[in-house]
């Protein structure tokens, strides 16, 4: 039976307008007004419908800090279900020691038949050499195209020759790198000398990844991909002094393309000043940061100077956060967010008029499709497009509340956030997937393998 949404709103990157979506088997086969068809009609009047978003930044089931994230695929793909994510790429991590095909394979094992959203892997390089290389070729043809390189923590740090080395060879296959920009002999001299003064509560955490060693290390890897005349994307920016430096970059002629997530948007870091229970929860790198670097990131926003808002979904438990009591640098990094992404962006980015509903549309979706190689298939309302589309109703008020969410971890960062609209369901490939409530069909969803990069 094919399914016809009737009456709603279509949302692209250019435009909004009313629209009626048809539906056939996995696929969109009509856009447009008074469809004749044989179809079950379903009545979206009010609503908007966006393309299914895709978070382009979890770390579901990651083996770190002596632990494994609060959600594996099953959970972690339900919340983002939930939060309207129909698509994640999740970062298959090498191990050291490792090479990248035994890398791949663990994540596919992790993800395959667990899975309730689409998904498709990025490979974080913790080694590189000759062997490292040579698999390159073959990460390419199972449809792996985008790679993770570290700049900071010791067990996954690349050092600047590699990162030339790795950014060359993938230049060779069309291939991009998103970066984590912070630089370690900052952060690890400010930590010892916290250490000396015996400072270990989590109030130091802010202060020994201050907002110039992020700045520091995307100049330095802007540099660096500026010899080597390729693009990169750096992740999880932060700062205003790190946006500076992508602006100096790209006014020399370099493509780079950013990320930011909600927490850089939204939370402050006087959360690192409450009691370590709840100070514990705010612990992700880089730290959530100052007014002056929010405001600066949301009129880069505004002003399409940023390309996508992930999440970096990376959960903890309050008990697993637990280890860092006694010392801040033993709390695991990370918080949740695939869930509430979508709702956040909508209030305090549309409803404040900081973006528009269609730029909403282009950071969550169309530009994360075009950046990680699959757009059209994912990332817009298209014909010949999957149908992955999520039915926002923003007329509904409602409070954010752990209780309420699909995720594992037992605490929300956006706890009792009042926020507008509601996802009214979720389409996954044609299928109902999520009824505003419920989960309806688990575990359907599918290895997205993927071309170049293409934004």
């Amino acid at each position: 039976m094919n399914i016809l949404l009737k009456g709603g709103t279509v949302v692209s990157s250019k435009s909004s307008k009313k629209a009626d979506v048809l539906i056939s088997g996995e696929k969109i086969i009509a856009i447009g007004k008074n469809l004749n068809t044989d179809a079950e009609v379903v009545d979206v009047t009010s609503k908007l419908l966006f393309p299914g978003f895709i978070d382009a930044h979890t770390h579901f089931a990651l083996e770190v800090s002596d632990t494994v994230t609060a959600d594996d695929f099953e959970f972690g793909t339900k919340s983002a279900i939930a939060g309207g994510t129909t698509t994640i790429i999740d970062f298959a991590t090498q191990n050291k020691g490792e090479n990248l095909s035994c890398a791949l394979n663990n994540w596919h094992v992790k993800a395959f038949s667990n899975s309730s959203c689409d998904y498709a892997f990025h490979m974080a390089i913790s080694d590189w050499n000759n062997d490292i290389k040579n698999e390159l070729p073959a990460m390419f043809e199972q449809g792996v195209t985008s790679f993770k390189v570290y700049m900071t923590y010791p067990l996954m740090k690349l050092c600047d020759k590699e990162i030339f080395d790795v950014l060359t060879e993938l230049k060779k296959f069309g291939g991009i790198a998103g970066v984590h920009c912070e630089n370690a002999g900052i952060i690890d001299g400010l930590v010892e000398e916290k250490r000396r003064l015996n400072q270990l509560t989590v109030s130091s955490h802010p202060l020994t990844r201050p907002d110039y060693a992020e700045a520091e290390a995307v100049n330095r890897l802007l540099n660096i991909a500026y010899a080597v005349n390729t693009p990169v994307i750096i992740v999880h920016l932060s700062t205003k002094a790190a946006l500076d430096e992508v602006m100096r970059a790209r006014a020399r002629g370099q493509k780079v393309y950013v990320e930011t997530c909600p927490q850089y948007l939204l939370l402050d870091e006087e959360k690192y000043s409450l009691d370590f229970s709840e100070s514990s929860k705010y612990v992700c790198s880089p730290p959530v940061r100052k007014a002056i670097d929010r405001k600066s990131l949301w009129r880069a926003l505004k002003h399409e100077e940023i390309q996508t808002v992930s999440t970096d979904h990376c959960s903890f438990t309050i008990e697993q956060k637990g280890a860092g009591e006694s010392d801040f640098t033993k709390v695991p990094n990370g918080m949740p967010g695939v869930e509430t992404r979508g709702f956040l962006m909508y209030t305090y980015g549309v409803k404040k008029k900081r973006i528009s509903v269609s730029q909403m549309c282009a950071y969550l979706s169309e530009n994360p499709a075009k950046l990680y190689g699959m757009y059209p298939k994912k990332g817009a309302i298209k014909v010949g497009s999957d149908a992955d589309i999520v039915i926002y109703d923003p007329r509904v008020k409602q409070v954010i509340k752990v209780e309420n969410m699909h995720s594992k971890c037992d605490y929300s960062p956006f706890e009792n956030v009042k926020i507008d609209g509601s996802i009214d369901s979720v389409y996954l490939r044609g299928y109902k997937v999520f009824d505003g409530k419920n989960i309806m069909n688990e575990k359907i969803g599918r290895y997205v393998s993927r071309g170049r990069f293409d934004l």
